[in-house]
């Protein structure tokens, strides 16, 4: 493997890691350079990531096909997560699988660091402590794994839409019913109702597409629709999957990137509350993607449903990419879009 150069927080936890044990498992890393870095000492490295997109910057044979406890990794490298469920959900996962004998090194920015974040990872690692910050950067250091049951995936019914989620810390929203999901699943519901509606009528094939939590995903399935769940995530889709048993649906599970590998036609309706984020930073371009996809993996006459911020400039690219646009509802911060791929003929 050739080494790529390292920001500063994957060069503090190399430097607080000091002559790398025999096995490491590297935890997120976006571009695999951490995992290159770490094969270029002679150490065993295996990777782990939720994101399928930064899976494939890791060659085949360092990523992790088994169980962590399989591996039983010496030294854990993880770039730490914000989100504090993320960061116990992992946590409790990596001090039930680790040997006893095993340190974890978290590394993070410091603007994004806090002290809850030492507190969570005290109740799964007897031992924590925090490095000196260099380059706007620290790392925390956790030993002693205390294993115990996990708080991880948790459970919540959500009475606004008579559905049970079921979710993993590092997904999007966890348990909750987030304002957007809300909206568009109240106005798919509506729409379901009136004698007319497209939805009502159709009852085809239907993709939740960026999936989170699976709600939209079990709310399509628990009226009829032969549905898809699809995301990055193996966070998300494990979630999904259990938020389909807990409201007593079947669900399909996808992992992958946006509308890659799907072929055309393949669907009468997708619904999505696409992200605007990648991590901290927006990102709107998976979106745009999405957008510009949906035609062809729509079947004619086929509907694309979306739900997004209302400053974010959407409109255009459906109405252009997709087809005619309506909005459907609209509150202070999201609209409800629907989008119509043309019969042909």
């Amino acid at each position: 493997m050739t080494a790529m150069p390292l920001d500063p927080v994957l060069t503090l936890m190399l430097e607080e890691a000091g002559s790398l044990p025999g096995r490491v498992l590297v935890v997120d890393d976006p571009d695999g350079a951490l995992v290159r870095a770490v094969a270029d000492t002679g150490a065993q490295v295996r990777a782990w990531n939720d994101d399928v997109r930064e899976e494939n910057g890791v060659p085949l044979e360092a990523r992790l096909t088994g169980s962590i406890a399989d591996w039983a990794p010496d030294l854990v490298l993880w770039r730490l997560p914000r989100s504090l469920g993320a960061l116990e959900d992992y946590a409790q996962t990596l001090a039930n699988e680790l040997p006893a004998h095993a340190r974890v090194l978290a590394g993070g920015r410091i603007k994004h660091m806090t002290p809850g974040q030492n507190t969570v990872l005290g109740r799964s690692f007897a031992d924590v402590s925090a490095s000196l910050g260099r380059q706007k950067s620290r790392v925390l250091r956790a030993s002693s794994p205390l294993p115990g049951p996990q708080r991880w995936p948790q459970r919540r019914y959500l009475p606004e839409v008579g559905l049970t989620a079921v979710a993993h810390g590092a997904v999007f929203a966890t348990n909750r019913l987030d304002p957007g999901t809300h909206l568009l699943l109240r106005t798919l519901a509506r729409v379901a109702s009136e004698p007319e509606g497209s939805i009502r009528q159709t009852r085809g094939t239907a993709l939740d597409l960026g999936c989170g939590s699976g709600l939209i995903a079990a709310w399509l399935a628990s009226v009829g629709w032969v549905t898809t769940a699809t995301d990055v995530s193996r966070q998300a889709l494990l979630s999904a999957q259990l938020t389909a048993h807990a409201n007593h649906t079947e669900v399909a599970l996808r992992r992958a990137d946006g509308l890659a590998g799907v072929a055309p036609d393949s669907f009468d309706l997708i619904a999505s509350n696409p992200p605007f984020h990648r991590g901290a930073a927006k990102d709107s371009a998976p979106a745009f993607a999405m957008i510009a996809a949906a035609k062809t993996v729509l079947r004619p006459g086929g509907e694309l449903w979306l739900v997004f911020n209302s400053h974010l400039p959407y409109l255009p690219a459906l109405r252009r990419h997709v087809g005619p646009t309506n909005i459907e509802a609209q509150d202070r911060s999201f609209i409800v879009t629907r989008s119509l791929k043309e019969p042909t003929g």
